[in-house]
């Protein structure tokens, strides 16, 4: 299987349509680097991630995008072509963990939005109880909430891509604003 991005999304009507647009040539040095093995940028940043949206596919062939949030790390690396978060009852919809089951491939969409950066994730899941992981129930942050853990989802690097920031609109949360008072200043003036 391709650790890359760029064969595992660049159908031949999407090379197609890079080659109408004129941007073909550019990608196609893309399929030529493996990206799967996180590096120190990639597993800082998603250690300082607090939520990231999870995509699936249900047996319908329909998509499903889902927000996952937490404790800032609540993401964990594993090492660097693992990942693993614990996924907390909600709503009881479990679109996205039976999605799983019947399709094991997902991809995570984490974003900065005050630094205006982006990683795209594709990668394999597959669950397991916190019984069945006792290290890493040890390593999760004993915080108060009122969920439990239902299940836990390890997730398997297939390949990653820093997206272009062009388009992300920086937003900042509450405890950055506290944090940085005359950052946030001088942007709103």
């Amino acid at each position: 299987m391709p650790k890359n991005f760029a064969l595992l999304t660049f159908s031949n009507t999407v090379k197609q349509l890079q080659e109408e647009n004129a941007s073909r040539k550019a990608y196609q040095r893309a399929e030529a680097v493996d990206r799967y093995q996180l590096g120190p940028a990639e597993i800082a940043f998603i250690a300082s991630r607090d939520h990231f949206y999870l995509s699936t596919v249900g047996e319908n062939g329909w998509p499903y995008l889902q927000h996952r949030g937490g404790p800032t790390g609540f993401l964990q690396v594993v090492d660097d072509t693992t990942l693993r978060f614990a996924d907390y009852s909600g709503n009881r919809q479990y679109i996205s963990a039976g999605n799983l089951l019947d399709n094991a491939k997902a991809c995570l969409f984490l974003i900065d939005y005050a630094q205006q950066q982006r990683l795209k994730i594709w990668a394999t899941a597959t669950t397991q109880t916190l019984d069945e992981l006792p290290d890493f129930a040890a390593s999760l942050k004993q915080e108060e909430r009122s969920a439990k853990i239902e299940r836990v989802f390890t997730l398997k690097i297939q390949a990653f891509d820093w997206n272009c920031p062009k388009h992300i609109t920086p937003r900042f949360t509450l405890q950055q604003i506290k944090q940085t008072p005359e950052l946030m200043r001088d942007i709103l003036a």
